[in-house]
């Protein structure tokens, strides 16, 4: 039997997940591009073991895929179930998010952005 987010392994790709973000990074919003950032520099992370990398692999196939539970063609809305299955990833390998991948994923935020409202983000480490 799958693990709740194995079935989205072969969703997963660096390829994929680049172009969706850079297709919709504006209507995504920073928060939860921020959360995408640290699962995917954690993965990076040679000190990320095996399992917390699965689950990466898992959370960012789903927000690849396009069968989300809710489709992604709604703004904001159509992001509510990714979000779950994000926030699921950050808090089950929140271990192995460190500051360096706080760091990376502030850096390609900014690359993107520009400016951006920073406490958004700390709202986000706290939970951690």
């Amino acid at each position: 039997m799958k693990k709740p987010l194995q079935q989205f392994d072969r969703f997963f790709s660096e390829k994929g997940l680049w172009n969706k973000l850079t297709r919709f990074a504006k209507s995504i919003g920073v928060k939860t591009l921020y959360m995408i950032l640290l699962l995917y520099y954690a993965y990076q992370r040679k000190d990320t073991p095996p399992w917390a990398k699965r689950i990466v692999i898992g959370a960012l196939g789903y927000f690849i895929t396009f069968l989300d539970a809710i489709p992604d063609l709604t703004p904001f809305v159509g992001y509510t179930d990714d979000i779950g299955v994000l926030s699921f990833g950050l808090v089950a390998i929140a271990a192995y998010i460190n500051e360096e991948v706080r760091i990376q994923s502030r850096q390609k935020l900014q690359d993107w952005f520009g400016v951006y409202n920073e406490a958004d983000l700390v709202e986000i480490d706290k939970k951690l």
